[in-house]
């Protein structure tokens, strides 16, 4: 009998913290958020992605009512702040992670200690990046053909710049040695500021990045040979694309807003409709023109459909130029 009333408290105090769980759980996601939330940028401080994250979160904390922080983690080609919230970060909201398009062709490449489509919550894309081919102003180099032509005259001996292995510029400059005929020296250089530098000191030939050094070509520092892109920017209309100068190379390239896998929808919408309303925030939209980059927009379930194909298709992009290690 005692037995019987033992195991009777028991199955009681057990139903009765199930019963708590139950009720905590959509409490913590109907009260979110409670504090503040960490934004991880994947490059470095200074870049085009870099200030407009910030923006973005400035916008989107207006409507939580808590502010997001935006923490710059650069490295492995944009793999390292995912990884950080993969390794580290709980399923409640409180750690989100930018996620640049490279990662998803870096496990194509090598091995990665995630699953870049189940270990994450695909919560919003948000923009493109626009990109270029630049020389500093002192360079010989007027357009993309001065370039290539010097290139099939000093094969393998030209330097090019981008922001690591596996990016997309890395991929694009591949592409437009292939079609043209040439062998460049890749050049990874992860910080912006320092490709910059590198380039205005003469130390590499070309950079192939995204717009973020615009000051600098007002200011006489850097020319632009052509844009990686479908059409002329209304900063410069002046500067033709690649395939205006014969080669058809477009360059694209999105990013947006992740977390750890298993988020509670409700948390993943209250993000999702936050940092969404923040995209039509004034400062955002004066960011985007800054910057030139593109709105690309897609609410979470888009946002999940476009990365696993795009996963696919990094697969042959990856197998095209030989690049898994």
């Amino acid at each position: 009998m005692r037995f019987e009333l033992m195991n009777m408290r028991r199955l009681a105090l057990m139903l009765g913290v199930c019963g708590g769980l139950l009720c905590v759980a959509p409490a913590t996601a109907q009260n979110f958020p409670e504090k503040n939330i960490t934004l991880l940028h994947a490059y470095s401080p200074g870049s085009s992605s870099a200030v407009l994250l910030r923006s973005l979160a400035d916008a989107a904390s207006k409507t939580l009512g808590k502010k997001i922080i935006v923490e710059d983690r650069p490295g492995a080609g944009g793999a390292l702040a995912p990884s950080v919230v993969h390794n580290t970060g709980k399923p409640d909201g409180y750690l989100l992670t930018q996620m640049p398009q490279p990662i998803l062709r870096i496990p194509h490449i090598q091995k990665t200690e995630f699953d870049v489509i189940n270990d994450f919550t695909w919560i919003i894309r948000v923009v493109d990046y626009t990109y270029a081919l630049i020389v500093r102003n002192e360079s010989p180099y007027r357009n993309i053909n001065d370039f290539i032509k010097d290139a099939k005259a000093n094969q393998g001996k030209l330097t090019y710049a981008s922001s690591g292995v596996g990016v997309t510029m890395h991929m694009t400059m591949e592409e437009l040695s292939q079609r043209a005929g040439i062998k460049l020296v890749h050049v990874p250089i992860r910080v912006s500021g320092d490709m910059l530098n590198a380039l205005i000191g003469g130390h590499i030939d070309v950079s192939a990045s995204s717009v973020h050094w615009a000051p600098l070509v007002d200011g006489g520092k850097i020319r632009v040979l052509g844009i990686f892109g479908a059409n002329r920017l209304k900063r410069w209309p002046n500067i033709p694309t690649a395939k205006e100068q014969g080669f058809d190379v477009n360059a694209s390239s999105s990013y947006g807003i992740g977390g750890p896998k298993g988020m509670d929808p409700k948390v993943v919408k209250t993000l999702h409709d936050a940092f969404r309303k923040g995209l039509d925030d004034p400062e955002v939209l004066k960011t985007l023109e800054r910057y030139d980059l593109v709105l690309s927009y897609l609410n979470t379930e888009d946002y999940a459909r476009w990365a696993r194909e795009q996963y696919a298709a990094e697969k042959g992009v990856v197998e095209k130029f030989g690049l898994k290690q």
